[in-house]
C-alpha cells in the first residue's frame, strides 16, 4: 500500500501536465499519481500514457469519457491505494522541500495512537505578472507541528477557509463519509473541503508552502467573467451546501467550533454567489439572487436569518440599484481588509 495517493484530473492539459507531475514524481515509489483523463481531445492521453510507461510502479492512468472535475476526482477517489490522498490540478505544481517534509509527516503518524485524518499544508497563490506571490496559511487559527481536534481551533479571518489546495485527506475517510461530487459541474472543489469535515476528529498543521496555485489563464473557471458565465453551476453548487448543512444539522451543530467554521464557510460562498449575480447586472441573475436566498430560507429559516442579517448578507441585500452598487464596494473593501482570495 502507498503512503500517498495524487488524483491529477486532466481535461486538455498537454500545454503544462507535465509541469505538475514532474513535480509529484520527486515524491518517489512512496507516493501514487493517478492520472484522470477526463476525455480530452488533445496529447493528454498520450503523454499520460508515457508517463506510466516511465514509471509503472508509480503513475497509473485512467482514460474515461469526459465527466467534468468532480467526476474525474471522484475516480481517484474509487482508484486510490494510497492511506492518505490529495487532488492536484494539472496546471498547478508541488514544492519540493514542502513535498518531502509532508511525506516525513505522514510516514511519523501512521500507526500512531490517534488517526490523522486531514493534514493542512499553505499554498501559494502563483499569479500571472506578480513577482510576489500571496501565501495562504493558517498558523494563526491552528496548532502547529501537532495533532490536534476542532476543539484546539481558533479563530479564521473572515473570508478564509481551508481549500482543496490545503487539504490531505485519510482515503477511507472519503469514502465513508460518502463523497460522490457532482458531474459536468464546476466550483465542486468546495464541496470537497465542506462535506468531509463532520467525519474529521484529528488533524495535523504544517506551515510548509507546498501547493503551488497557478492563476492566469483567461478561461480558467476562478477568473470573474467566467465565473458568472457558469453562474448556474455555482448556484448548484451553493444549494447542495445548504442542502448538507440542513441534512446534517445534528451532526454539525454536535461540535460547536466545526459548526461555526461550516457556517462562515458557507457564508462566504453564499457572498461569492450573490456578488457575482449583482456584478452580472442583468435582471435574470438579479432574479437568479432573490431566489438563492428564497431557497434558504424556505430550507432552514435560522440558517437563513444566521446569514442573511450577518454583516455580509446584510451588504449583499441592499435595496434598488444603488444599494446594488454598495453591494459592490464592500465586497471589494471585504475583500482587501479581510484578505478573501
Amino acid at each position: 500500500m502507498k503512503l500517498l495517493s495524487f488524483a491529477v484530473p486532466c481535461y486538455n492539459s498537454a500545454a503544462y501536465m507535465e509541469k505538475c507531475v514532474e513535480s509529484l514524481l520527486k515524491g518517489g515509489e512512496d507516493v501514487e499519481i493517478i492520472i484522470v483523463d477526463d476525455g480530452s481531445t488533445d496529447e493528454t492521453a498520450a503523454i499520460a500514457d508515457r508517463y506510466a510507461a516511465e514509471h509503472p510502479s508509480i503513475i497509473r492512468v485512467i482514460h474515461k469519457e469526459n465527466g467534468g472535475h468532480g467526476s474525474a476526482v471522484n475516480a481517484g477517489i474509487d482508484s486510490a491505494s494510497g492511506l492518505y490522498f490529495k487532488v492536484v490540478d494539472s496546471d498547478d505544481w508541488v514544492k519540493q522541500e514542502a513535498y518531502l517534509q509532508i511525506l516525513d509527516t505522514l510516514r511519523s503518524l501512521v500507526g500512531g495512537e490517534k488517526v490523522l485524518d486531514m493534514l493542512i499544508s499553505n499554498f501559494v497563490y502563483e499569479k500571472v505578472g506578480q513577482d510576489r506571490h500571496k501565501v495562504m496559511r493558517y498558523k494563526h487559527a491552528m496548532p502547529v507541528n501537532q495533532m490536534f481536534t476542532w476543539e484546539e481551533i481558533k479563530h479564521f479571518h473572515k473570508g478564509q477557509y481551508i481549500l482543496m489546495h490545503s487539504v490531505i485527506f485519510r482515503t477511507k475517510l472519503l469514502r465513508e463519509c460518502g463523497l460522490r461530487l457532482p458531474e459536468y459541474t464546476f466550483y465542486v472543489d468546495n464541496l470537497y473541503v465542506f462535506e468531509p469535515l463532520p467525519y474529521v476528529k484529528n488533524m495535523y498543521y504544517l506551515d510548509v508552502n507546498f501547493y503551488r496555485y497557478y492563476i492566469g489563464r483567461s478561461d480558467q473557471s476562478v477568473n470573474e467573467e467566467v465565473m458568472i458565465g457558469r453562474i448556474d453551476q455555482q448556484i448548484k453548487v451553493n444549494k447542495l451546501m445548504i442542502d448538507y448543512m440542513v441534512e446534517n444539522k445534528n451532526k454539525i451543530t454536535a461540535n460547536k467550533k466545526m459548526h461555526h467554521y461550516m457556517l462562515s464557510y458557507l457564508d462566504i460562498i453564499t457572498t461569492v454567489s450573490s456578488i457575482l449575480l449583482i456584478r452580472s447586472d442583468t435582471k435574470e441573475n438579479l432574479q437568479k439572487k432573490k431566489e438563492l436566498w428564497d431557497y434558504l430560507k424556505k430550507k432552514d429559516w435560522i440558517l437563513y436569518r444566521k446569514l442573511r442579517y450577518g454583516l455580509l448578507g446584510h451588504c449583499m441585500n441592499l435595496p434598488g440599484k444603488g444599494g446594488r452598487k454598495i453591494s459592490v464596494e464592500g465586497y471589494k473593501i471585504c475583500q482587501r481588509f479581510f484578505n478573501f482570495n
